[in-house]
């Protein structure tokens, strides 16, 4: 490798550690990853064809998704060990039931991902939707009643199938499914951290299915990744692990204490910067 072309690899892996850290921290606090994707992307631009990168905004999230593992796995594992024997835990089976559950809705409108993302996936969609539910969460939060599900297992799949419906809003881009599932949960009256942890392993499924169709389709399409390419790949999902772990731990710390209004402050002023953003690039 000449010292040209390794420049440009170092360049391009300094961009996938960028693109995680946005990936592990976005991913997981209702704030939209793809609005921050979009802002930095204006800024941080890979020499990679345009398959490579609509595979990787996804596939990225495989680190995300590892980090929830990892840190809920007592959770998570539906079989452990009394007096040297394996049993079942029903309780983890009937969580994960409910997660089937929640994501049925996601199956059915799946087939329109990527016309979804064709027709909009751009400035005018994603800062509508950062308005719309920063301003939702507002409202939710001022109208707050006390909640009646406090923890995992007293969530009825009838609740469970209607955060999935409610899921199925962040096809829209700028939405944040993370957003919108915690809007649905709030308002049939969960509680902030039971219905931001259940959250957290609804993304398993569909983060995790959805990297796979990626994949399948960036390999039929006859596409083939460079090696700078995978590096990219690779060095996005390790950092997007590493930060999606704090920022996991962040959250969870997080709504014992305080409510998501800051959130949809924010997600209002982001949506009035990116439009700030499409109205300077339109000029230039």
């Amino acid at each position: 490798m000449c010292k040209k072309e390794g420049f440009l690899t170092f360049w391009e892996i300094i961009k996938a550690i960028l693109m995680g850290i946005v990936e592990g921290i976005t991913e997981w606090l209702p704030i939209s990853s793809t609005g921050h994707m979009i802002l930095l992307e204006q800024i941080v631009k890979f020499n990679a064809s345009e398959e490579f990168m609509s595979m990787f905004r996804v596939v990225i999230q495989l680190g995300a998704i590892l980090a929830v593992v990892v840190l809920f796995w007592g959770k998570l594992w539906p079989f452990g060990l009394r007096q040297g024997r394996v049993i079942s835990k029903p309780s983890v089976w009937s969580l994960w039931f409910k997660v089937v559950a929640a994501t049925l809705p996601v199956l059915v409108i799946s087939p329109l991902d990527d016309w979804m993302e064709a027709h909009f996936y751009n400035y005018i969609t994603v800062a509508a939707m950062l308005i719309l539910y920063g301003v939702l969460f507002l409202v939710v939060e001022n109208r707050r009643i006390a909640p009646h599900v406090m923890r995992l297992d007293q969530i009825t799949y009838r609740d469970a199938l209607l955060i999935g419906v409610w899921q199925c809003l962040a096809i829209i881009p700028g939405t944040s499914r993370s957003g919108a599932t915690i809007v649905g949960g709030l308002l049939l009256g969960l509680s902030r951290a039971c219905v931001a942890e259940f959250t957290f392993y609804l993304a398993i499924p569909v983060m995790a299915g959805a990297s796979l169709l990626k994949v399948l389709k960036f390999a039929l399409s006859g596409a083939a990744m460079t090696g700078t390419e995978i590096a990219v790949l690779v060095v996005g999902c390790v950092v997007a692990f590493t930060v999606s772990m704090g920022a996991i731990r962040f959250l969870m710390d997080y709504v014992k204490r305080h409510n998501f209004k800051f959130f949809g402050v924010y997600r209002i002023v982001l949506g009035l910067i990116v439009l700030a953003v499409a109205a300077i690039t339109a000029i230039a």
